[in-house]
């Protein structure tokens, strides 16, 4: 008897594990989403009138896909363990140049766009030359480089807020709908799905991916490391001034300061969406999950009345969360600078 009751509790132990670490798994995949949907039914519950309806759903979606492609620029460089503290300034600077050159020059739209995306990627180009030849801190170089563009769009604009633009830009961002939702939103999550298939699918992603896991065993596996970083931080200039295009359509206009805004909650979003989806590492899904759930938070909470003033302590109290979340799901990695 006893042999026999060895023989079936023995195999019963590997099973309960194996069901323990999936659950775990499990909660960490999919577990901002559940939070997210319970939120939306709290404040479904307290504001049933205002906050469930098509109206706010599709204003949520639609206003929030500038925030979007900031933060899948952010994530490409994270990815290879490098910080782009620039994004958000070159996403004014891109979005002043569409207006001087649109509405002051009378340049068109086609081609002062063609311009902001090439000085994004000449932005992004000359904050990995200065990381990777004269290894400087990525922290520091894209801090210096975005204050350098904030200097230099207040210049270009006079401190001036440049109205005007081409209704043919604003009509592509922010009128013309499909499903009631402004297209800008289907801008952004393509996006993503590029970027996810870059990361997943393509070698240049799994590059990207070892570079960030660990450069020196990277270099030593002959991957150039240099180069991928200055690609990451090119690709991200590339998206900071497409985020400067749906900006200045979804404005109609273009605002010297408007990139302050962003940072924060781009930076929130991105280490909080390394918690779910694909945890443990900075994906585009997981990080458009965590953007709508910041905003959700905050809509709920201004429908409710709460004063203005919650925003920045939201964002800056979720920065916090995310980060320490980020580091414990990723097991306590050493940070490699």
């Amino acid at each position: 008897m006893s042999n026999t009751a060895k023989t079936q509790t023995t195999p019963g132990k590997p099973i309960s594990s194996r069901t323990k670490v999936m659950i775990t798994r499990r909660a960490e995949q999919f577990g901002l989403i559940v939070v997210w949907f319970v939120m939306i039914g709290i404040f479904g519950y307290l504001q049933p009138d205002t906050f469930l309806t098509w109206a706010n759903l599709s204003t949520i979606l639609g206003s929030q896909a500038v925030l979007v492609v900031v933060t899948l620029g952010l994530l490409i460089p994270l990815t290879a363990n490098d910080f782009d503290l620039s994004i958000a300034y070159t996403m004014t600077l891109s979005s002043m140049l569409i207006a001087v050159l649109n509405v002051n020059q009378g340049v068109a739209i086609g081609w002062a766009i063609a311009a902001a995306a090439i000085a994004g990627l000449v932005i992004g180009l000359v904050n990995g030359l200065l990381i990777t030849i004269f290894r400087i801190h990525s922290l520091i170089v894209t801090l210096g480089v975005g204050t350098f563009l904030h200097g230099l769009t207040l210049w270009l604009s006079d401190s001036m807020t440049i109205s005007g633009i081409s209704p043919a830009l604003i009509n592509a961002v922010i009128v013309q709908r499909l499903f009631g939702i402004p297209l800008e939103f289907y801008y952004a999550i393509g996006i993503a799905l590029i970027i996810w298939y870059v990361l997943e699918y393509t070698a240049i992603g799994r590059r990207i991916l070892f570079v960030g896991r660990g450069r020196e065993v990277a270099r030593l596996s002959g991957i150039n490391t240099d180069r991928v970083r200055i690609g990451c931080l090119m690709a991200s200039g590339f998206l900071g001034a497409l985020a400067g295009v749906l900006y200045t359509g979804t404005q109609g206009a273009a605002d010297p300061v408007s990139g302050v805004s962003y940072q924060l909650p781009a930076f929130a979003a991105a280490f909080l969406g390394s918690t779910c989806i694909v945890p443990g590492r900075f994906n585009p899904w997981g990080t458009t999950v965590a953007v709508y759930f910041l905003v959700t938070g905050i809509t709920g909470l201004v429908f409710l009345g709460v004063s203005s003033f919650i925003q920045e302590m939201f964002y800056g109290g979720a920065l916090v969360i995310a980060v320490t979340l980020s580091q414990l799901v990723r097991g306590r990695q050493e940070q490699q600078f």
